[in-house]
């Protein structure tokens, strides 16, 4: 299955300098090595999509706001859309019924948003719920709600299209030390290579991975 991985931030509303919504599609295209029928059951991944956010109460034209999530409409939902082709000046036409869009982003501020809706409401007395009892909820995404992405910039129309929603965990202790150690390019192993070179032979001791992890959960 072609696979396109794009970015939202460098598309703009038709007419701008930036990306027209359809370069998403060439992408997905030209993996595919312009077989139209292979990309029209392919997978567009968009990373940062909440940078495509309506921007709060300014008067200045949103290029990269709302405008960009309405042409996004028409793409998500399944329609025909002309697509340029390399340098050629034709187009070929796909039909985006059956490409599967996955967004993602990191929605900063979402929490705080999340946090406003659920201590709303006040009370008083011994069984009153705190205000700061969430604060030190590390997966507070989880709680999410269509509304809370409304309220975050994002238009309805949009969200309908997107059905489903899904959160991440935050990172615990382990899976810090697992980022540390595990991976191919780890960053450990690559200042092991660094130090061989001058025949110095590096190791790192589970205690100190841990401190770096702590240090990290610290700074958050």
């Amino acid at each position: 299955v072609p696979l396109a991985i794009c970015d939202a931030t460098s598309l703009t509303e038709a007419g701008y300098i930036g990306d027209d919504v359809e370069s998403v599609l060439s992408k997905l295209l030209a993996n595919a090595d312009n077989d139209v029928e292979k990309a029209e059951n392919g997978i567009i991944f968009i990373d940062e999509i909440d940078k495509i956010a309506k921007k709060k109460n300014t008067t200045s034209r949103d290029v990269s706001g709302e405008s960009v999530q309405q042409a996004l409409l028409k793409l998500l939902e399944g329609s025909e859309v002309e697509v340029p082709v390399g340098a050629s000046s034709k187009n070929a036409v796909m039909n985006t019924r059956n490409i599967l869009f996955i967004c993602g982003g990191a929605f900063p501020g979402l929490e705080d948003i999340i946090k406003e809706r659920m201590t709303q409401h006040s009370s008083i007395g011994f069984h009153a719920e705190l205000k700061d009892k969430y604060d030190h909820e590390k997966n507070m995404l989880q709680y999410v709600t269509v509304e809370d992405i409304r309220k975050f910039g994002m238009i309805p129309e949009f969200i309908g299209r997107l059905p489903i929603i899904f959160t991440l965990n935050a990172l615990t202790k382990e899976m810090l030390v697992d980022i540390l150690k595990e991976p191919k390019n780890a960053i450990l192993k690559q200042y092991q290579k660094l130090l061989a070179l001058d025949e110095v032979d590096l190791q790192f001791e589970d205690g100190a991975l841990t401190a770096i992890a702590e240090k990290a959960m610290e700074k958050d």
